[in-house]
């Protein structure tokens, strides 16, 4: 997985590219991209497959924030960034979060 992160230099905006590469994504059919920033829809932004068999999206987030998410496959199976800037304990028992930070 990887967090490839840009900042844009005319508004207070950093684009963050989430990827989901194989193998965790193979025999995937839908990858939805869920955390704050989005109020932790499970339905509201999806990644894009790729012909490698990754899945990516790039998402709009505002700069100098702290955002908690998860990676949530065919709606069932949840997965972590291992490229997260950190990791913090859900308020759900003894499972964590990935952080990003723009």
């Amino acid at each position: 997985m990887a967090l490839v992160k840009k900042s844009l230099k005319t508004r207070p905006v950093c684009k963050v590219t989430f990827t989901l590469p194989p193998p965790m994504s193979t025999e995937a059919k839908t990858v939805a991209l869920v955390g704050d920033f989005n109020d932790w829809s499970k339905e509201s932004l999806y990644l894009k497959g790729k012909s490698d068999g990754s899945f990516s999206v790039t998402v709009d987030l505002p700069t100098d924030q702290t955002f908690q998410f998860r990676y949530l496959i065919d709606g069932s199976r949840w997965e972590n960034d291992d490229q997260a800037d950190a990791y913090i304990p859900t308020p759900f028992g003894n499972d964590t979060n990935s952080v990003v930070r723009t």
